[in-house]
């Protein structure tokens, strides 16, 4: 069946940096475009950012852009968010998403992760 597992996350200082990973499996990855989206407790679920399943085409939320790039590997199943400069408010479960277009709007992925906790300290 379809899985996706991200790993990566964890405690940092403000101003610094994680990588999140999603590894997927039980599905084409490389014909599916990827999510990362984030939930910050009592929060609705946004969108971080997408790209398309060739990797050409990337998108990012306003709040993230210039600090967060995504990329994957289809050779590997996986898709990664580096996140740089990284702010208190950044503080949330990261999840990734698989979905036919590199899209902000949830209902547009078909395949979700459990997610990971990234929490920023100021």
């Amino acid at each position: 069946q379809v899985q996706l597992v991200e790993s990566g996350g964890g405690l940092v200082q403000a101003g610094g940096s994680l990588r999140l990973s999603c590894a997927a499996s039980g599905y084409t990855f490389s014909s599916y475009s990827m999510g990362w989206f984030r939930q910050a407790p009592g929060k609705e679920r946004d969108f971080v950012a997408a790209i398309s399943w060739s990797g050409a085409r990337t998108y990012y939320a306003e709040s993230v852009k210039g600090r967060f790039t995504v990329s994957r590997d289809n050779a590997k199943n996986t898709v990664y968010l580096q996140m740089n400069s990284l702010k208190p408010e950044d503080t949330a479960i990261y999840y990734c998403a698989a979905g036919r277009n590199p899209v902000p709007g949830r209902d547009s992925y078909d395949y979700w992760g459990r997610g990971t906790q990234v929490t920023v300290s100021s």
